[in-house]
Order: C-alpha cells, then sequence, then structure tokens
C-alpha cells in the first residue's frame, strides 16, 4: 500500500514542485495551503509523514504542530522554512517536530528525511539532534562535531557537507547530490568545489587517524562508512 503524505504549504509552486516530486515515487499526497486547513487534514486522517511549512496564513506551522502534539497526534512532521540560523533550528526540533529543513531545498534530500522519518515509525527520539559514524559524533543543536573527544572545527559549507554525508552513512553520493543537497546547485557549475570541499574535510575528519571514515569511490562519487 502507498504511503500517504500530508503537504501543508502556502506557495503554490512550491506545494507543486513537493506533492509532483512525491507522487512521482508512489506516494498519495493530500494538500493544504494554510494552517487551519492542514491542522484539520492532519487530525482527521492517518498519514505517514507530515510536510509542514513554518510560514502559513492563517495559522503558522509551529502553532500547527503544537496542535498535533497537543491532541496526541504523534504523526513524524518535518518543517520547511527559510529560517535557518541555529536558534531557529533549536526551536523547531524542540517544539516536537522531527526534522528541519531550510529552504531553498533539493527534492532528493526531503524525500530522503521523509523516507528515514517514515522508516523509523517513531520509534526513536522526536526530535533528532545527533548524527554520527564510527567514532565521529555530529551535534546539530549545538553545531559542534568530536572524533574521540578531539573537536573538529569546521567551517559552515564544511558542516553542511558533513551532515549531508553523515544523514546518508554507508551509502554513495555522487557529486550531483552533493550539488544539489548542499550547494543548492540544480546544476553543475563546471568547477572542483565539491572535491576541494571533500579534500579539506577529509584532512580535519581522517588525517592522524588509523581508520579513515570518508572514502572515495572510484567513477561513482564519494561514502561516509567505518570501512573502505
Amino acid at each position: 500500500m502507498a504511503h500517504k503524505i500530508l503537504v501543508v504549504e502556502d506557495d503554490a509552486a512550491t506545494a507543486d514542485f513537493i506533492a509532483n516530486g512525491f507522487e512521482q515515487e508512489g506516494f498519495v499526497v493530500d494538500r493544504a495551503d494554510n494552517g487551519r486547513d492542514g491542522l484539520f487534514l492532519a487530525t482527521d486522517a492517518r498519514y505517514a509523514c507530515i510536510v509542514l511549512d513554518r510560514m502559513l496564513p492563517g495559522l503558522d506551522g509551529m502553532a500547527v504542530l503544537a496542535a498535533l502534539r497537543g491532541a496526541g497526534v504523534e504523526t513524524p512532521v518535518i518543517i520547511l522554512s527559510a529560517l535557518g540560523s541555529a536558534d531557529e533550528r533549536v526551536t523547531g526540533l524542540t517544539s516536537g517536530s522531527d526534522d528541519y529543513l531550510v529552504k531553498p531545498f533539493a527534492f532528493a534530500e526531503l524525500s530522503a528525511r521523509v523516507k528515514l522519518l517514515i522508516r523509523r515509525g517513531k520509534s526513536a527520539p522526536a526530535a533528532e539532534t545527533t548524527l554520527g559514524c564510527g567514532d565521529l559524533e555530529m551535534d546539530l543543536l549545538a553545531r559542534r562535531v568530536t572524533r574521540k573527544g578531539r573537536v573538529v572545527d569546521l567551517k559552515p559549507r564544511e558542516f553542511r557537507l558533513l551532515e549531508y554525508l553523515l544523514r546518508h552513512v554507508d551509502q554513495v553520493v555522487t557529486r550531483t547530490m552533493l550539488l544539489e543537497g548542499v550547494w543548492d546547485f540544480h546544476f553543475d557549475p563546471g568547477t572542483n568545489v565539491v572535491d576541494v570541499h571533500i579534500s579539506r574535510l577529509r584532512k580535519k575528519v581522517d588525517e592522524g587517524e588509523e581508520a579513515p571514515l570518508l572514502h572515495t569511490v572510484r567513477g561513482a562519487g564519494y561514502r561516509m562508512g567505518v570501512a573502505g
């Protein structure tokens, strides 16, 4: 049976983009363009996941989320927002959402995050605050990365790159996926920007360590994992 998801988004173009993408992947999609209708649908039907815009007319996304959790609705919720500061992310995650994705975003990343939430089936804590691989740990709230207790000092783009890789542990990610998911490029700019950042990230994460975590998969891309 196809999974059914709810998209609550007031921007028609964005809603079309999301709905069309999920429908092409076999999902059944319901839509609402304001918070009140979204709340009604979310409490009236069962969904595998809810994609919820933060800024909505009638009732904003945070109010919708609060009402859902207050009513005991535990459906996984991913918030979409143009507000991408650390404080805004913390507010979203600690208010009952299961994930928080900043606009603009690549559909491939949204799809991957929604599928992960569905697979979890709410068995994990509501707010994912850490990611990890082997002895490497990323604290999403503190924006802090450590390996064996050693702080790994990353620039914002390096942090975002590592976060993407950690969300795809043991999966091969291509340059195209990274360009879309980390740089928001929907085309190849014809530069070696990905390779340069991967090289810098590898030095910070793996240099001096016996077991490398960031691997190059020849002819395919890169993979984060505990074994080569």
